[in-house]
């Protein structure tokens, strides 16, 4: 009977551990953190490659993107919230591209979740997005992320050394593109 009781308390032991790193491996990034590894495909863009400062073809990493901050919004084309400030978030990205300060320190990218190619495409004609969109269909990136619900938004810094840190990971945190922009510089320590 006590070897029951033992077999049982370590099964429910290594359940409950199992379920605990699920969760944890399963938590959006923190501030304070790093993304975990995503690759994105290389734009067939010229203007998309250069503004992300990318070359070559296959797939390069986040922070790989010649940019001292990079803001990453998750969006789904389906997500009425995220069609809804679309025209905000273009807005945002003229503001930066129109900053001599702010235009080679600042990128966008936006991750459709869930989203095939086609799906990205259609979302970025519709709402006249001018930064870069990619495509996540199977959800991988969307899940290595932490499965969070759209708009969410992701800031990193880029470090001299190359490193980066998360300075902002937020559901729907956008509202209007000067007081975002103004605290994303803020919360990065951006230097205009």
């Amino acid at each position: 009977m006590k070897k029951i009781r033992s077999a049982i308390v370590v099964i429910a032991v290594s359940f409950l551990t199992i379920c605990q790193q699920n969760l944890a491996a399963n938590l959006p990034p923190a501030k304070g953190g790093v993304l975990p590894q995503i690759r994105l495909p290389v734009p067939n863009d010229p203007s998309e490659k250069s503004y992300l400062g990318v070359s070559g073809s296959g797939f390069f990493r986040i922070p790989q993107i010649k940019a001292e901050v990079i803001i990453i919004e998750i969006f789904s084309m389906y997500c009425p919230q995220c069609q809804k400030i679309a025209p905000g978030m273009d807005e945002l990205y003229h503001l930066v591209e129109s900053n001599p300060d702010l235009r080679d320190k600042i990128k966008l990218i936006g991750i459709g979740a869930g989203n095939s190619r086609y799906e990205v495409e259609v979302f970025k004609k519709t709402y006249h997005t001018s930064f870069p969109l990619f495509p996540d269909n199977e959800f991988a990136i969307h899940e290595a992320l932490g499965d969070v619900r759209s708009p969410y938004f992701i800031v990193i810094k880029i470090n001299k050394d190359g490193t980066h840190e998360v300075v902002h990971s937020e559901l729907d945190s956008f509202k209007e593109a000067h007081a975002f922009l103004e605290s994303i510089i803020k919360a990065s320590g951006l230097k205009q």
